[in-house]
């Protein structure tokens, strides 16, 4: 099992290997490959939400199905953008402009009063990419709820023994960094049959860097 000084290890290792200047800030991904799953047998799909501890310095984009006070609430909360039941009816007949939204946004929110309509009209577009909205119950906080998506990522699966994720850029430090990573190892792995002894090696990269190789230790 590795320590959070192990990781913050192989995150300054990422950093370094990269010396040109780029022009853009650039992101840490990290990739878990697994081991020892038949994914014949095991549909492994996974595609979760994980709020980082460590801000990034682009925040996720949110969209957010409402309507009345919701709505209202959830614009002087800032969402990015807040759709309503009737804008919903319009995206029906606008296929273009519902792949593009599919697209904008990384999280969705709507009020539980939409989403079988949301599910009718936007599910073949939202549902492939794994974006489909979270439930707001009416009295729920929407503006905690804003808060705390703007800090997720999403980590999915890439083909069929490994999954990747966003774990920091270069405004956070290698101990943000680290714990950021952890987070997702930590969420990764109460979702494989065995935990970490399903994942054989860690990989720490920049956007335009060298892929940092850690291999895990059995516990």
């Amino acid at each position: 099992m590795l320590s959070k000084s192990d990781v913050q290890q192989q995150v300054g290792k990422a950093r370094s290997e990269d010396y040109s200047k780029r022009n853009f800030q650039q992101a840490f991904e990290l990739v878990m490959k697994l081991k020892d799953i038949d994914v014949k047998k095991l549909d492994l799909n996974i595609n979760e939400v994980v709020f980082l501890p460590n801000k990034l310095a682009e925040e996720a984009r949110i969209c957010v199905f409402a309507s009345g006070d919701t709505a209202v609430r959830a614009r002087n909360a800032g969402a990015d953008r807040v759709i309503e039941s009737g804008e919903l009816d319009t995206l029906a007949s606008e296929k273009r402009s519902a792949k593009k939204l599919a697209r904008e946004y990384q999280f969705f929110l709507a009020d539980t009063s939409l989403m079988p309509k949301i599910g009718r009209i936007l599910g073949q577009f939202l549902g492939p990419k794994g974006r489909m909205p979270t439930p707001v119950p009416p009295a729920a906080p929407i503006e905690a709820l804003l808060a705390r998506y703007r800090n997720g990522i999403r980590v999915k699966s890439r083909g069929s023994l490994s999954v990747a994720g966003k774990v920091g850029d270069e405004s956070l430090n290698d101990s943000q960094v680290a714990e950021n990573a952890l987070a997702v190892i930590n969420q990764v792995e109460r979702k494989l049959p065995n935990g970490e002894k399903n994942i054989q090696t860690l990989l720490f990269k920049k956007t335009m860097g060298k892929p940092i190789k850690t291999k895990m230790v059995e516990s």
